[in-house]
């Protein structure tokens, strides 16, 4: 029999805080967005006739977004912003990175995968995430690594 394959998404949506140190217009100053992610998944049909539940997947998923919920994401390399943070009390994600938009879906990409890696029909995971309505990054990876992944490695 062959392999049905099938791409399934589920949309999450939160509001978090940044600052883009370097860049020289608004974005260097302390801002949020409301962001939306749209996590698609592709793999084959079970026998359950779904890819996977969207209830797993909301499962699996919405804890890490809720980690980022109402927080301010911050280099650590932000000296200025990392220092008033520390010592604010408030709910910050640390990371290693600048919070571009690209990096963030990397971000969330990378915690996302291993979650997702346990479902052995899974092979390509693909996050769209939005900073505002008009503008987006794309990541895609490979869950598998004979599923083969043209978009990007990772």
């Amino acid at each position: 029999m062959t392999k049905r394959l099938a791409r399934v998404a589920q949309t999450f949506r939160w509001e978090m805080g940044h600052r883009i140190p370097y860049h020289q217009s608004g974005c260097q100053n302390f801002h949020g967005h409301s962001y939306k992610m749209i996590v698609e998944v592709e793999g084959e049909i079970q026998d359950n006739g779904m890819v996977i539940d969207f209830f797993d997947l909301r499962d699996l998923i919405q804890p890490i977004v809720d980690e980022m919920d109402h927080a301010f994401m911050c280099s650590q390399d932000d000296e200025l912003a990392r220092d008033f943070l520390k010592q604010s009390g408030l709910k910050v994600c640390f990371v290693d990175f600048h919070s571009t938009v690209e990096n963030i879906a990397h971000y969330f990409a990378q915690r996302i995968r291993p979650v997702l890696e346990t479902f052995p029909n899974l092979h390509v995971l693909r996050i769209l995430l939005y900073e505002t309505p008009e503008e987006f990054a794309e990541v895609s990876l490979a869950l598998r690594p004979e599923s083969g992944n043209p978009d990007y490695s990772g």
